[in-house]
């Protein structure tokens, strides 16, 4: 999942020749079943996740900004095994581009021009 969280945000970002600041990220994910049929089977599960993240100061080694951001994001399992396991991973991609989006506007909101 990290993969594509960090892609998008360097998507949105760009990668400095010469950083001023490094962002560290923990990532966690986790599932939960929400609709249960008559034979006991979950038919939809929502994806949930949650990015802690502090922007160092490289110059100064001071953490500029930290925080967390958290969404969700749902998909059904009610299809054949390959549907139901192209959907978790459609859902994991959805999920880390709204948290990339969070996260990078939390630092834009941050402003740190000098």
């Amino acid at each position: 999942y990290s993969y594509t969280l960090v892609r998008e945000i360097e998507t949105r970002l760009g990668r400095a020749a010469s950083p001023r600041y490094a962002l560290a990220l923990t990532v966690d994910t986790s599932e939960e079943g929400l609709a249960i049929d008559s034979e006991d089977n979950t038919t939809r599960y929502n994806l949930v996740g949650k990015v802690e993240f502090a922007l160092r100061n490289l110059s100064s080694g001071q953490i500029e900004v930290s925080g967390n951001v958290e969404n969700f994001t749902g998909y059904s399992a009610t299809g054949s095994t390959v549907a139901t396991l192209a959907a978790e991973r459609d859902a994991q991609k959805r999920l880390m581009v709204m948290l990339a989006d969070q996260l990078v506007t939390r630092l834009y909101a941050a402003d740190l021009t000098p």
